[in-house]
């Protein structure tokens, strides 16, 4: 088996959550969801686990959990990127640590996918890196919320979009209903960078495609820079975003039917 690289992991988790108000602290199975994030980055082998956070509240919430630092950060970041750029000033990470980017919604991330994006990273030698799963129904591929991506025949990102990616001219003039033959790939919103490459991504301006797509990735690729894009080794489930999002994972770490 191939080693994975050293790397460490940030999890951002602002309390003020538009669609789910406080929603790092929202309980399932009985406890916070940032912690059982912040368990999945133990599991995986993370050298270190920070969370990053502008809320007391949280960083209560993950205090009692062995191994796991906090950074209190600027509640006017604008985005969990800013907010990662500064967990890592604080935590003194020279330019060429890998940082893992966990978001603070994603309770069912499994070890192999965070591994992956940090392997990905180092084999790839690209500044950034982040992971895929085929989409597998036409509902996913045509639904906003979902963010698709194309990659070159190297890997790397090509552009990542809303919109349905690849359009199928064809198929999809005929219908909308069923996917046609062909390979679409929808993005898992972790990212892996080294910590050098995430402070020049923090001061870069926002980009016209980010700003028109309200995809901060796009901030990268419009700037020239690669992002390599690997296949999820493991099921990585879609974070949480809803009351109703949290009610099945409460349901399914409870192991209801």
């Amino acid at each position: 088996m191939k080693q994975v690289p050293e790397f460490v992991v940030a999890i951002p988790a602002r309390y003020a959550s538009t669609r789910l108000p406080g929603k790092p602290l929202a309980l399932i199975h009985g406890e916070p969801m940032v912690l059982h994030v912040a368990r999945r980055a133990l599991d995986a082998g993370a050298r270190e686990v920070w969370v990053a956070t502008d809320d007391a509240r949280i960083a209560d919430a993950v205090a009692g959990l062995d191994g796991i630092h906090v950074a209190m950060t600027d509640p006017g970041h604008a985005s969990g990127t800013d907010r990662l750029a500064e967990c890592a000033r604080q935590a003194g990470w020279a330019d060429d640590v890998i940082v893992v980017n966990l978001q603070g919604d994603e309770p069912f991330a499994p070890a192999m996918g965070i591994q992956a994006v940090a392997s990905v990273l180092a084999d790839s030698g690209a500044p950034m890196s982040t992971l895929a799963t085929p989409v597998e129904d036409a509902p996913t591929l045509f639904d906003p919320n979902v963010v698709k991506l194309v990659r070159a025949a190297g890997g790397d990102a090509l552009y990542f979009s809303r919109a349905p990616i690849p359009w199928h001219r064809d198929a999809f003039a005929r219908s909308r209903d069923e996917l046609p033959a062909g390979s679409w790939l929808r993005h898992i919103g972790i990212y892996g960078y080294r910590a050098g490459f995430l402070q020049q991504f923090a001061a870069m301006p926002p980009g016209m495609l980010e700003q028109v797509e309200s995809l901060e990735q796009l901030r990268v690729l419009e700037a020239g820079f690669r992002i390599a894009v690997a296949l999820s080794p493991a099921p990585f489930p879609p974070g949480i975003d809803t009351a109703e999002d949290l009610a099945r994972a409460d349901a399914l770490m409870r192991g209801a039917p």
